[in-house]
């Protein structure tokens, strides 16, 4: 029988690494700025996201349960806002050869995840699945903060490294456009595969 850290483990890595918006915004900051002044965004959700699934642990989850309309409405706010984001990365000049104006500040991809569908999708499915009726709800919830955070550094790290090599492989604008064309597209996917 699987021990229940080790699912849940699984369940990190699969959250973590799969494409999404922050995995999309490493990419393009990695690619942009390099992978140092990339490490804010990184320890930003880092530290961001289990904060979000301390919350839903909480109580937020039983008031998206008792008020549904609400989570609604932040799922469409988010969605618009990541949309928002694929179309500045589109239309980004190919000439300065960045998808993005600047690297995201800790707090900035801290604030993110609030607005961010898929983090939302994940801290409401993650807690109610590896939590116990009549078990120790604050422990629980905190080993499942903990083990999510532990997985997003490294994810968001592969990805970041991952956008400073394109930048290293890719030197001429039309590759540029086409790049930043590519992961716009990644993120309005990720939209729209949450709507599914």
């Amino acid at each position: 029988m699987t021990s229940p850290i080790f699912s849940l483990l699984l369940f990190a890595i699969a959250g973590a690494f799969t494409p999404g918006p922050n995995n999309i915004i490493s990419t393009a900051s990695g690619a942009a700025f390099g992978f140092r002044r990339t490490l804010p965004q990184i320890w930003g959700v880092t530290l961001g996201f289990p904060v979000m699934v301390i919350a839903v642990g909480f109580g937020l989850g039983g008031l998206f349960r008792t008020v549904p309309h609400l989570h609604e409405a932040l799922k469409f706010i988010g969605a618009a806002y990541l949309l928002f984001l694929a179309w500045k990365i589109a239309v980004a000049d190919p000439a300065s050869g960045s998808a993005i104006s600047q690297p995201f500040t800790l707090l900035q991809a801290a604030l993110f995840q609030w607005v961010n569908p898929k983090a939302w999708t994940l801290a409401l499915s993650v807690v109610p699945t590896f939590t116990t009726v009549g078990g120790d709800l604050v422990g629980e919830v905190l080993m499942i903060a903990a083990v999510m955070g532990a997985v997003t550094f490294p994810a968001l790290a592969v990805w970041a490294t991952f956008g400073v090599l394109i930048a290293r492989l890719v030197s001429n604008p039309r590759a540029h456009r086409l790049i930043n064309l590519a992961m716009a597209l990644l993120v309005a996917a990720s939209v729209v595969l949450l709507f599914m």
